[in-house]
């Protein structure tokens, strides 16, 4: 690994201004004591700068303006720092990266829990297949952890992910600090198709709630979630190694579909209720991951031919328009 990930205050840079990327700007500021922040909103920068508040984000958290370097210029952000933390929705993902000039000798850290719609990959697999970014130069974030609770500094687990053990210890050190305990992980494509499927999951987990599913099918459509989720990650990306119990799997799973703060169980619950997609898309402030994310696991699912139900119901209801409840009575006599 590069040395620079090695040092105690690495140049760093977050690319994105959503929760997440505020939340893990303030955990990085005060590990590294000075950080770059690329800002594509005007709004957010000038309020970030002049107050020291993301007004649209988690907005009680307060920054050190002083140990910031703001910009809306993604390359002047890139072209100063050695490493690039991405926290830019999945949709939103190519715009952006597109418009950087060069990526030589980067180190990348994804915190991007989604897919690219469109070309069905993950971010790890963009950079090294697009960019020919060597992987022991890319990093993952994963597991149950919230923006809203890490920018409360309620005790949080974060695995960090590379293809080389050590390059995970190193990424651990970054990360961890009072409230955030790390977890090095080497699996980096399957947390990755993990924190998609997840997504998914929660969506059915609010569309259940709202119509009138109770604790009891809860638990069997979350239990039956994680058994689609093992078997996709078996035959997508085998790995003898894998244990899906730990946290970068099934406990982000439960987290995303029991918590309140979970955008993706929102976003269902909103269908529920018989919102359009759209309508629904446009109420939640946040990226709802998992709307984006059930094409793509369909679309990639016609090539592995997974059994997945739960998944499919969700495709049908979101991109086939069918009816809600009658899918989701459907679902009923498919989970064990």
């Amino acid at each position: 690994m590069e040395n620079y990930i090695e040092r105690k205050n690495p140049n760093l840079a977050v690319i994105g201004a959503g929760s997440w990327a505020t939340a893990l700007a303030k955990l990085l500021l005060n590990n590294c004591g000075e950080i770059s922040w690329y800002i594509r909103n005007k709004r957010v920068l000038e309020s970030i700068k002049t107050t020291g508040h993301n007004p649209l984000y988690l907005e009680d958290v307060h920054f050190d303006t002083s140990r910031l370097k703001i910009s809306n210029d993604i390359n002047k952000i890139v072209n100063g720092a050695d490493v690039l933390l991405f926290c830019i929705p999945s949709p939103y993902f190519l715009p952006e990266v597109t418009k950087i000039q060069n990526l030589k000798d980067k180190f990348i850290i994804s915190a991007i829990k989604g897919i690219i719609p469109g070309d069905n990959i993950t971010i790890a697999e963009y950079f090294h297949r697009v960019h020919k970014i060597p992987f022991s130069r890319i990093g993952v974030i994963s597991g149950p952890c919230h923006a809203e609770e890490i920018a409360l500094e309620r005790l949080s687990y974060l695995t960090l992910s590379s293809k080389y053990r050590e390059t995970a210890l190193n990424l651990c050190n970054l990360f961890s600090c009072s409230y955030i305990k790390t977890i090095p992980g080497t699996d980096i494509f399957g947390v990755e198709y993990a924190a998609v499927l997840k997504n998914i999951y929660a969506v059915a987990a609010g569309v259940a709630t709202t119509l009138g599913y109770g604790d009891n099918f809860m638990a069997v459509l979350v239990t039956n979630s994680f058994h689609e989720m093992r078997r996709f990650l078996h035959v997508a990306h085998p790995d003898s190694e894998r244990s899906t119990t730990k946290s970068a799997y099934l406990g982000d799973l439960l987290v995303t579909c029991y918590s309140k703060f979970s955008r993706n169980r929102t976003f269902g619950t909103m269908i529920g209720k018989g919102y359009s997609v759209k309508s629904a898309l446009l109420e939640t402030k946040m990226v709802a991951e998992g709307y984006y994310g059930t094409k793509c696991i369909w679309e990639l699912n016609q090539k592995f031919n997974v059994d997945m139900p739960v998944a499919d119901a969700m495709y049908r209801i979101l991109y086939g328009r069918e009816n809600t409840a009658s899918v989701m009575k459907e679902l009923t006599s498919k989970l064990e």
